[in-house]
Formats: C-alpha cells, sequence, structure tokens
C-alpha cells in the first residue's frame, strides 16, 4: 500500500531513521511501512547521498560559517525559541548543533539569551528540576499507555490517546480521540503493532478500556484480553499512584505545554494536525535530557516480534482445570458459583492449584494471573 500522501514526508523520514538503527531487519521494516524493498532501499540512498535534503523536514537555514557574527547566532536561538517555546537553554543548544550550525553557544549560554531577551520567567526557572527515573534496558520492553486529560471542542471532546516506549521515551502513538473506549483504541494500536511490532509489556492506569479498580477482574477486560491474547503482559499503575507511568505523565506535560496550552481547535481533524507534527518534532528534533540530550529515535528500534495474521490458540498446563466462562462472566468451579469477567464470556481460563494451601487456586487466563480462589473462605454467588 502506498503511503498516505499527507504525511509522506514524515513517514519517509521516519522510516530512514528507524532503518538506520543496529540490528533491524529492513525488509521487515518496509512490510510494516506498507512499501516495497525497492522503494525503501531508494530512501535510505538518497538520504546517505544526502542527509539534508533526504530528510524533508529539516530545517532549510543554511550552515554557519566560522565567521557568523555572535548577533547572528543570537538570532538563531531566539528564532528556535519561538518555535519552541517550552524549550530551555539545553534543549536549544543541542538543536543547533544538529542543525549544523558552528560555534553553538554552550546551554548556559543560551539560558542567559533567553533571560536577556525575557523569554524565561521567575516561575520556569523555579519549576526547572533535574529528574532521575529507572528505565529499561531496551526499547519496547516497556510501552505506556494512557489517555490525557480531556479538552473541549465545538464539535466535541477530544481524548488525546498516547503511547511512549519506556527505554527510548519513543513515542508510539498520538490520536486524537473522541472516545476512551475499546472500539477507538484498539484499531490504533493494531495499526502500531504493524508497523513497530509488539512489546513485551504494556503498563496503564486503571480506568476504561484497560482496567476497573473497584472490579475483582480487574486488568480483564475486552482490550486487555486481546492483548493478553497476543502475548503481551499487562500490568496496571496502583491505584492513586499515576507516577507507575511516569514517563508517559512527562510526555503529557511536555504535550500540554508545546502543544495544548492557549491555543484552540476546531475539530479532532485539527488537533490531529497539530499532535501529528509536534510528534514529528518530539521524536527526531527535540533533544531530550534523560537521554544526554539525544532524541528519542536515535534510542529507539522496532520489535522483532511481529503482529500476528490471527489470535494464537489458547493453551493450558496438563495439570490446570480448564473452564468455559459462561454469560455474565460466571463459572462453575468445585460446586461453586464464581463471577470473573464479562470480556472473558465463551473464553477458556484455568484453575491452578497452590500447593503451599490446600483447596487454594490461582486463576489465569493465557499467561495473565488475575485472582486467587480459596475454597473454604468463598461463597457463591447468587
Amino acid at each position: 500500500m502506498p503511503w498516505d500522501a499527507r504525511d509522506t514526508m514524515s513517514l519517509r523520514r521516519e522510516f530512514v531513521l528507524l532503518a538506520r538503527q543496529e540490528g533491524v531487519n529492513r525488509r521487515e521494516l518496509c512490510r510494516r511501512f506498507g512499501i516495497s524493498p525497492k522503494t525503501g532501499y531508494k530512501w535510505l540512498a538518497r538520504e546517505a547521498q544526502d542527509e539534508v535534503r533526504g530528510l524533508e523536514e529539516r530545517s532549510r537555514r543554511p550552515l554557519c560559517s566560522p565567521s557568523r557574527t555572535a548577533a547572528e547566532l543570537e538570532s538563531h536561538v531566539l528564532a528556535l525559541r519561538q518555535e519552541h517555546p517550552a524549550w530551555g537553554g539545553r534543549k536549544i543548544s543541542k538543536r543547533l548543533k544538529k542543525l549544523g550550525h558552528a560555534n553553538v553557544p554552550a546551554p548556559s549560554t543560551v539560558t542567559s539569551i533567553l533571560h536577556r531577551h525575557g523569554l524565561i520567567s521567575e516561575a520556569a526557572s523555579a519549576q526547572a528540576t533535574a529528574w532521575q527515573r529507572f528505565e529499561h534496558a531496551q526499547p519496547n520492553e516497556l510501552w505506556q499507555i494512557d489517555f490525557k486529560g480531556y479538552f473541549s471542542t465545538p464539535a466535541g471532546p477530544c481524548h488525546p490517546l498516547t503511547v511512549i516506549d519506556d527505554h527510548s521515551r519513543y513515542n508510539l502513538v498520538l490520536a486524537a480521540c473522541a472516545r476512551t473506549n475499546t472500539q477507538s483504541v484498539q484499531p490504533l494500536l493494531t495499526e502500531t503493532f504493524r508497523r513497530y511490532g509488539l512489546p513485551v509489556r504494556m503498563n496503564a492506569d486503571n480506568g476504561s478500556p484497560w482496567g476497573s479498580p473497584s472490579q475483582h477482574e480487574h486488568g480483564i477486560t475486552h482490550l486487555t484480553v486481546w492483548l493478553i491474547r497476543l502475548g503481551i503482559r499487562v500490568s496496571h499503575s496502583a491505584p492513586a499512584h499515576p507516577q507507575t507511568n511516569g514517563k508517559d505523565e512527562r510526555f503529557h506535560r511536555s504535550l500540554k505545554a508545546e502543544v495544548l496550552n492557549g491555543r484552540s481547535f476546531e475539530n479532532l481533524a485539527q488537533v490531529q494536525r497539530a499532535l501529528d507534527y509536534w510528534r514529528h518534532v518530539y521524536n527526531e528534533q527535540r533533544p531530550h535530557e534523560s537521554l544526554d540530550m539525544d532524541t528519542p529515535i536515535e534510542h529507539y528500534r522496532p520489535s522483532a516480534r511481529t503482529l500476528p495474521e490471527k489470535l494464537p490458540p489458547i493453551e493450558y498446563g496438563p495439570h490446570d482445570i480448564v473452564v468455559n466462562v459462561g454469560w455474565n462472566g460466571k463459572v462453575r468451579f468445585k460446586g461453586r458459583r464464581l463471577r470473573v469477567s464479562n470480556a472473558l464470556h465463551r473464553l477458556p481460563i484455568a484453575f491452578r492449584p497452590d500447593p503451599s494451601e490446600d483447596g487454594a487456586y490461582e486463576v489465569y487466563f493465557c499467561h495473565k494471573r488475575f485472582m486467587r480462589l480459596s475454597l473454604r473462605d468463598y461463597k457463591s454467588i447468587a
């Protein structure tokens, strides 16, 4: 399938940058991007011959010369700050170097220039604190997914859906959604899995469509059933602890500061255009302090695990007691009637004996343990 003409340059640039990562299967990447290997290798060759023109969206500013004056460099600093009002001295200094400018001022000098022109407030200076966070060792070991808080447009509410790779901070999904349900999320994740492959684990909060903290079937919804059957481990943040999804929460702060604050949109299509542009900036231009001022795409590579054409069969071990879930998520086990999850209707679950306690069972759906049952303490439902 040919690339969508509305975003051809961004897709071409993203393909080239991903294809340059070490260990990437380029033919598989071509398949995921819907282009022929001939086309993929053509753009790789063009980018290798002329890196600046090969990446169409890069700045058209001429490279600076050793004779460039301090005033001209300062004008570049101010122009970049005007383009990205939320960027500080370190990001601007790093970006100017990547754009090819010589004699770029140190971050502290760039910060002084911004202060001198009144572009950094005292409040912004007070908020500029250093963060240290745990990160997974490799891309695709963990993706964080969440909806940013909604905002209104004349055409209806917008709920931005975001997915971030924990290791690289690479943004995989940034979509303007009208609703926060499985029907909105699953097609977007399907497209993402086809392009980038499957992660080992995905972490979400406890809201719709991935969980419900008030129900014992917490973590088993129609969406998570699909993810689990794909072999993805699904985890959830502890209730009232959004920091468990901290990198995605931090991404939301940047999204709000650099895209949404002070702006109004007529409809979701207009929002999506703004999100598409900023996603390109965030992944490929914006230096990230937690990555030693590299960009996320320099640390990301697609997963080797491809999206299967159909869901694999559900299989359990020889010592598991397998029961099919009936209407309203109800099952019968050992003379007791239990309720698990409506999302498991007509699907098999496994009761696995707990050797440490007589009459106790761990209850699994595929690889996911989602509840524990003690026959001594459990009373049948009506």
